[in-house]
């Protein structure tokens, strides 16, 4: 039940409104005067509270300041005369809710109050996952004990107080984007918004117009106005992940913001000011890149103010005990299976294997491993083909070559067996995962030369005729053979 405190000087104002709120189904308390409801306050809490702006003694702006003191995120309703709006107004700025002026349709006032405590719970709401998510990316829950990790700890846990840039480079499934997250829910930042943003993903021009949005009419396309992600991270932390990606172009713009924190939409002339803390992050040296040409040295030197380069799953080996216990558990319920294992021969064929791919890599063996099993520990039978046989090959992204062409040749189209009801570069495919252990969308996408969007739809009716497995989720996500 919603609790509604009604302060006011006048006692059969407050018996009218505690009867009317009170057939409403809420808990209502009444306080005769501020002072009162200033000890109400302490002794209760409220999800709304409902004051008259002119009494003697505290008048309802002071109780107003006394309150957003003790109780910053509960709404206050003021209750008005119609001749001291200006007031109300001056209140709202003070941090009032809403005002309503006297006398009010009843309905108006229970209106006013649905809204009041709809917003509060909200804000209640909002900071709770605020919390959870601090909690969730606290330096001590990501996961590492090797001194390479701890030596990050140590270097994010100073960084993270304060609005300094932060550079994280690492080979891709290294946890980047996790550190980021862990460097903005451990800063005074944490309540306000976490943008990321993958530059590789998006083409220049949706790029420019998702990092700074666009005005109305400045493309085809552009029907509305639209704000970009600069805009959306105001006072909080912009991840721009494989910033490496980046046009130079883009990148210039980009060195500006990040000495000005001006910038302009896309067709628009009015420059905007923000405040943002910025995250950058790439799988490429970009002090070589930018030394190459590749990338502008003056955007470098500009992100490279903390540098945290996050070591390859290979050279932490420590590591990979506790990481296989947590994604043991965390897949175990996700299936709702009662606590699994890692044999003692399994786990012996995963310390020995180098994890090109990193701790993504890993997680989709345990989660692929977890689903094929039978009892209650996973086995060496239950790894991919790669980790069981220690025979890795040199880029298991990359295509095996035999002789002089790849498993799923250039064709001219996709036409279907006979036999099967699989296209030929379908059946290419498992022929592909037979000796990689696995494919990914883009890659059958590059091998077939058909767009990603045709490769997801090929890939899923494997998928559906039980031929192929999909492991994980988005970008990460591969497909084995069952």
């Amino acid at each position: 039940m919603n609790t509604v405190l009604i302060v006011d000087d006048e006692r059969n104002y407050l018996l009218v409104l505690s009867e009317l709120l009170s057939e409403e189904g809420y808990e209502v308390v009444t306080a005769e005067g501020g002072l009162r409801g200033l000890e109400c306050i302490e002794e209760s809490d409220f999800d709304v509270v409902i004051t008259d702006m002119k009494m003697p003694g505290m008048d309802g702006m002071e109780f107003l300041e006394r309150v957003k003191l003790r109780l910053p995120d509960t709404p206050v309703v003021m209750m008005t005369a119609f001749g001291s709006v200006e007031k109300a107004v001056e209140a709202m700025r003070k941090g009032a809710f809403d005002y309503i002026l006297k006398p009010f349709k009843n309905e108006e006032l229970k209106l006013t109050i649905v809204k009041a405590i709809d917003h509060y719970h909200l804000v209640r709401q909002n900071r709770q996952m605020a919390r959870e998510l601090q909690g969730k990316y606290h330096f001590g829950n990501i996961i590492g004990k090797s001194s390479k990790m701890q030596r990050i700890f140590e270097l994010i846990e100073k960084v993270a107080p304060t609005k300094a840039t932060v550079l994280i480079t690492g080979d891709s499934g290294t946890g980047k984007e996790l550190i980021a997250r862990a460097i903005h829910y451990n800063s005074p930042r944490n309540e306000q918004p976490f943008i990321s943003v993958n530059c590789g993903a998006l083409p220049e021009n949706l790029l420019e117009s998702e990092l700074f949005g666009h005005e109305k009419g400045a493309f085809s396309g552009a029907v509305n106005q639209r704000k970009g992600r600069f805009e959306l991270a105001h006072e909080g932390t912009l991840f721009l992940d494989e910033i490496s990606e980046m046009s130079f172009p883009l990148q210039v713009k980009l060195l500006r913001i990040l000495q000005e924190m001006e910038f302009e939409r896309v067709g628009g002339s009015h420059t905007l000011k923000v405040d943002v803390r910025m995250v950058a992050a790439s799988n490429r040296n970009l002090k070589e890149e930018a030394a190459n040409g590749r990338f502008r040295s003056d955007l470098y030197y500009r992100l490279n103010v903390v540098h945290v380069h996050l070591p390859s799953l290979k050279e932490r080996k420590d590591d990979l005990p506790l990481l296989v216990n947590h994604f043991l558990a965390k897949y175990a319920k996700e299936a709702m299976r009662e606590s699994i294992a890692m044999s003692s021969e399994a786990m012996g064929r995963i310390l020995d294997y180098d994890w090109p791919g990193n701790v993504r890599e890993l997680e989709n063996v345990i989660e692929r491993a977890i689903i094929l099993s039978n009892g209650q520990q996973i086995e060496i039978k239950d790894l991919p083909n790669e980790v069981r046989d220690l025979t890795p090959p040199a880029n298991a992204l990359e295509p095996k070559q035999i002789s002089g062409a790849t498993l799923i040749p250039e064709l001219s189209a996709g036409e279907r067996l006979t036999d099967s009801g699989l296209k030929v570069r379908q059946m290419r495919a498992i022929e592909f995962i037979k000796i990689n252990g696995f494919i990914t969308n883009k890659y059958y996408s590059k091998l077939a030369e058909i767009s990603e969007r045709q490769a997801l739809r090929e890939l899923s009716e494997l998928v559906e005729a039980g031929r192929l497995l999909r492991i994980g989720k988005g970008r990460a996500c591969r497909y084995v053979q069952i």
